[in-house]
């Protein structure tokens, strides 16, 4: 067993960790630097010193084998590895945080938290919410991130999740379609010229939300024999590729319920009524080991009339 390793179970006392537990003070001191940008921040809101916080950076190097932190003149930034690891870990730490805020609140009981993926909330979830508000004036409504890549048992009392509908440990019910339609920004549109045929897109710059090989099966769907090329940037969400379109870099295929607002102003352009379905759709989920609020049993009958909205 490794030094640092071994020191850090020993201040815990847990004799049962596994093998590949990370010391969780160090991993502590190191998200609190990566979030604020600063040893001597990290070290204010942990109230330890920064020469501490700099000794768990050093625990938490020596026990990965890998820098995480680089020294530049004065600065201390995240080496390549660190910001990978701080993706990984920040969802954790929002789960934590989360957890705690709806522990303390719990009781409470005009509250009701509803996680959900960004674009949701920005495309459709938002927009809505003036009526439920109007509706129901005594209920405070909190609205969280939720991870698609990875839904951690959150605090929420509800949640939507985009996916297959199966998560252990939650129901779920459809709640809207998932299907992909390709779009541009009129800007793109001006420069461009309009698109009369799917062909004419293999001449386009193409976005990719997530993962390159979609826009490969749309084009299979419309008969285009003809692979589009594979470059073009990547985005890693919805949201990400959203901003991507609004800015003229090309065409992406987007979830058309959650980009409708910008359609119907005209801010986006639907290039084809030609839809694609990968399987995936958007749930609302509530947990099976808790009991709803009256407040989260009207806000759940509200999203399911919105439901037929689309």
């Amino acid at each position: 067993m490794r030094k640092t390793e071994q020191s850090s179970r020993q201040e815990t006392g847990d004799a049962s960790a596994l093998a590949n537990d990370p010391p969780l003070r160090a991993v502590r001191a190191f998200e609190a630097v990566a979030r604020l940008g600063s040893v001597t921040l990290a070290a204010q809101e942990l109230a330890i010193s920064p020469s501490a916080v700099s000794h768990q950076l050093r625990v938490l190097d020596d026990f990965l084998q890998m820098p995480l932190t680089e020294r530049h003149g004065r600065r201390l930034i995240l080496s390549q590895q660190g910001r990978e690891y701080y993706r990984s870990i920040r969802a954790a730490f929002n789960v934590l945080r989360q957890a705690t805020e709806h522990l303390v609140e719990q009781t409470q009981s005009r509250q009701v938290t509803i996680s959900l993926i960004p674009l949701f909330g920005m495309g459709w979830f938002i927009p809505r919410l003036p009526d439920f508000m109007r509706a129901n004036p005594h209920t405070e409504i909190n609205v969280v991130y939720a991870n698609h890549r990875n839904y951690l048992s959150d605090a929420s009392d509800m949640s939507i999740r985009f996916g297959n509908g199966q998560w252990a440990g939650y129901l779920s019910e459809p709640l809207i379609s998932g299907k992909m339609v390709p779009v541009a920004s009129r800007q793109f549109i001006r420069l461009h010229g309009h698109v009369d045929t799917p062909e004419q897109l293999l001449q386009m710059p193409l976005l990719h939300d997530e993962e390159r090989m979609t826009w490969n099966q749309w084009f299979v769907q419309q008969n285009v024999r003809r692979a589009p090329r594979r470059s073009g940037p990547l985005f890693e969400d919805g949201l990400l590729t959203l901003a991507a379109v609004q800015a003229g870099l090309g065409c992406a295929l987007m979830r058309e319920p959650l980009i409708r607002p910008y359609l119907e102003s005209g801010e986006l352009v639907k290039l084809f009524d030609l839809p694609i379905d990968d399987g995936r759709d958007y749930y609302l989920c509530v947990r099976q080991d808790s009991e709803m609020t009256e407040e989260g049993k009207r806000l759940q009958s509200w999203l399911r009339a919105q439901r037929r909205t689309g």
